[in-house]
């Protein structure tokens, strides 16, 4: 008899919807998942393409989870000071099996509380500033530190959702969600990184995002605040 498995991920305004729906339909195969998307309301959430996604469970609502994951997105300064949010997350996170994130939802536990301490993945571009919440930030696609497990930007989601599902089920049923997935990168070009993509497409790419980087300091600097 298979046991109900929790697997719940944050849903908020303006998420990248990759960093959620890839490692959600890799963790949905897993023997016994019971998959949350969870937010304050059942109203549809836009996310940072515009679309929406309706969530199923409320905060109040939400079971245990087994596992806690928070995605990324270009709404994520609106959480750190979001008192709501980040009791749930930190109720959640207190007795979860695994405590997950993937892109700058990293930065989100930060603000809980939750990765003091713990080495984390993140978005190559909002790396450092996991030290501001007493993380240690390292540069790879997938960091486990202890319960935590934490995947790098956007796509390396799928990678953590593959390497999560070994952890729960085994490398076997792993393996068999890969093959139905036809998960087999092969990217038209090497840019996928700050070292492969070179320094003056990281200028550019940095200039691009000055204004949130901007925004994300603010928001930081208020919520120290608080």
């Amino acid at each position: 008899m298979t046991t109900d498995l929790h697997i719940g991920f944050l849903l908020f305004p303006r998420v990248t919807q990759l960093d959620l729906t890839g490692p959600a339909q890799i963790l949905s195969r897993v023997p016994g998942a019971r998959t949350h998307l969870v937010w304050k309301t059942r109203d549809p959430v836009p996310t940072d393409v515009g679309f929406t996604i309706n969530p199923t469970t409320t905060f109040d609502d939400c079971p245990q989870l087994d596992v806690l994951c928070v995605p990324g997105g270009f709404g994520i300064e609106d959480l750190f000071g979001d008192t709501a949010t980040l009791a749930f997350l930190r109720h959640q996170g207190a007795h979860a099996r695994y405590v997950t994130s993937v892109c700058n939802g990293s930065l989100v536990l930060g603000a809980a509380g939750l990765l003091d301490g713990y080495r984390s993945a993140c978005h190559w571009i909002w790396l450092p500033f996991l030290a501001r919440f007493g993380a240690v930030p390292v540069a790879e696609r997938i960091v486990r530190d202890r319960n935590r497990i934490s995947g790098g930007g956007v796509t390396a989601g799928i990678d953590f959702g593959l390497a999560l599902a070994a952890e729960l089920a085994g490398e076997d049923v792993a393996r068999t969600i890969q093959l139905a997935l036809e998960y087999d990168p092969q990217p038209p070009f090497d840019a996928g990184s700050p070292e492969g993509a070179g320094p003056d497409l990281v200028a550019r790419y940095r200039a691009l995002l000055a204004p949130r980087m901007a925004r994300i300091e603010a928001a930081l600097a208020q919520t120290a605040e608080l």
